[in-house]
């Protein structure tokens, strides 16, 4: 059985104590994208560290729900996620430039893939999604590159997914995690953060936590490496530096974590 922690408790508690509940279950749109034999073998090494079928059942998608990603990067979730929509459920590439948008673009029609490509600009927080229209935001190791820039670039961002959503909607976030006892200045460079931070920026923006989920915890990671989170798997940034070391601890230890927009 996983574990999952309940907003209800502090937080402080809560991250300390757990508290167990059923895992939800995967509707099998989910399974089917993820077992898709298009999808790449590089990216289905990575579905042990990512555990995407319990993750996107943990933040309710389902093929009749609207959904948006934001910077979805490479695509690795993309290219699961864009394979669920049906019943009038939809698939949003949300992105911060020009170029990404071309990048998404390109990825969905290489991959054959519906979704729609929309813009947010994190300097000023507007977006091409309307307000009130989706029902599931979710973002995949993002909020430590916007906390990293500095500026207003974070909170401008979660207004803006706090805006696009429906009332009663979810924001689900996956990120690498620093332990709440480090020191908050690692935050600026090491690609961590405590998960007081990220609850912090959500509720400023008006959301409320309703689950975390321990789905993405590594606990051999101690998030305490010479280049950061960027030490470990896929990227090595110590190149053969202790390679075999980072190896064995794998992709880095993530908070998840559920926030709804409140009715």
């Amino acid at each position: 059985m996983r574990r999952f922690t309940l907003a209800a408790l502090p937080v402080t508690l809560a991250l300390a104590v757990g508290v167990h509940a059923a895992a939800p279950k995967a509707d099998p749109a989910i399974t089917r994208a993820v077992a898709d034999p298009a999808r790449s073998e590089a990216d289905r090494a990575r579905d042990r560290y990512r555990h995407p079928v319990e993750t996107l059942a943990f933040f309710g998608v389902t093929p009749a729900k609207k959904v948006v990603e934001y910077n979805p990067g490479g695509g690795w979730y993309s290219q699961i996620l864009a394979r669920i929509p049906a019943r009038g459920g939809s698939y949003t590439a949300l992105v911060a430039s020009a170029k990404a948008a071309d990048g998404a673009r390109a990825m969905l029609a290489t991959k054959g893939l519906t979704g729609t490509v929309a813009a947010l600009d994190p300097a000023t927080g507007t977006s091409g999604v309307a307000a009130n229209s989706q029902d599931v935001v979710l973002t995949f190791r993002n909020v430590h590159n916007l906390t990293m820039a500095g500026g207003a670039s974070a909170a401008n961002v979660f207004k803006a997914w706090y805006t696009m959503l429906k009332p009663g909607g979810t924001l689900g976030i996956v990120d690498h995690r620093l332990p709440e006892s480090a020191d908050t200045a690692r935050e600026r460079d090491s690609g961590y953060l405590k998960v007081a931070t990220v609850r912090r920026l959500a509720e400023d923006a008006g959301f409320k936590l309703a689950a975390t989920s321990e789905i993405n915890a590594n606990p051999k990671d101690k998030a305490d490496h010479p280049k950061g989170v960027w030490s470990l798997p896929p990227t090595f940034a110590l190149g053969d530096t202790d390679r075999a070391i980072y190896a064995a601890i794998g992709e880095s230890d993530r908070m998840t974590l559920r926030f709804v927009k409140p009715r």
